[in-house]
């Protein structure tokens, strides 16, 4: 599920600023961007995360910035006595007319000093108090897009919902359509070729048809799937992964109603549902 999230906090020691940005992914992903000196907490860092963000690929970008100190800049004495001697032994160039202040611009006279840095120890309770309010901003984030989906996923099971019905109301008429051409059928092989059909041998022909072609169990399946559904979306914990192995199992019983039933009008709403379930296995790679 997409979403961002930020913190920041200045102090005496230091500016620290967080920035967190998730996308969609199948799993859980973490992609670190951290300031040179903070990177020996970097592996503390995944658990952190990890136990808010249980799926999506999440963009870490950690900076740390310590005030400098006139001890961080000095001046190399051992280069700048080394240009000061050769240009004083140069032929022509009197030691007066070296100007000290144009050495100083010349490579290695002066120097940025890496004072030491805090140990991580020290580092890491400031540094995980901000990631942390980074991250509830993320998942306040997140929770907004949540619920705009939740509403969406509502609506799409209902339109499921619906072609379901129409179905269920095709299936009877799918038999009855069925034993009405086969009569016509016999009456026409009677009438033309003076062939007798006993009407035991019709009715067993229709009752193979309706248990063949009987879509009843799979349409109860489908209903207790999209219950299921709605109940899974209510829940507080992670659900992505159960909604896809409920749409895998919508999209098996859908596939059968329509390779049972044998009618133009129930192939059309096999046709809408699996569009419905399309855009529903779209949306669910955002849930985490």
């Amino acid at each position: 599920m997409t979403g961002f999230g930020e913190a920041r906090h200045q102090d005496p020691r230091g500016l620290i600023q967080v920035e967190l940005r998730t996308v969609n992914h199948r799993y859980f992903k973490l992609s670190a961007k951290i300031s040179e000196s903070a990177a020996v907490i970097e592996s503390a860092l995944e658990p952190l995360v990890r136990d808010r963000v249980k799926r999506g690929s999440v963009q870490l970008n950690l900076k740390v910035e310590r005030p400098r100190r006139p001890e961080d800049y000095r001046l190399n004495l051992v280069a700048l006595a080394s240009y000061h001697e050769q240009l004083r032994r140069m032929p022509g160039i009197e030691q007066r007319s070296i100007d000290p202040t144009c050495l100083l611009a010349l490579p290695g006279v002066t120097e940025e000093v890496r004072t030491p840095e805090a140990s991580a120890d020290e580092d890491w309770p400031r540094i995980e108090r901000v990631v942390l309010r980074a991250l509830d901003a993320l998942q306040t984030s997140r929770a907004q897009e949540g619920r705009a989906m939740a509403i969406e996923l509502v609506a799409l099971c209902r339109a499921i919902s619906e072609h379901l019905g129409l179905i269920e109301q095709r299936g009877p008429q799918v038999v009855q359509t069925y034993h009405k051409k086969l009569m016509e059928r016999v009456q026409v092989l009677a009438h033309e070729h003076g062939v007798t059909v006993e009407p035991r041998d019709v009715v067993r022909e229709v009752a193979i048809l309706a248990d063949r072609s009987d879509i009843s169990e799979e349409i109860i399946r489908l209903r207790a799937h999209l219950d299921q559904f709605h109940t899974i979306i209510e829940e507080r914990e992670s659900s992505g992964r159960k909604l896809e192995f409920l749409v895998q199992e919508m999209g098996r019983e859908i596939n059968t109603v329509g390779s049972k039933a044998n009618d133009v009008e129930i192939s059309r709403a096999v046709v809408e549902v699996k569009a419905v379930l399309e855009k529903i296995r779209e949306l669910i790679q955002n849930v985490e």
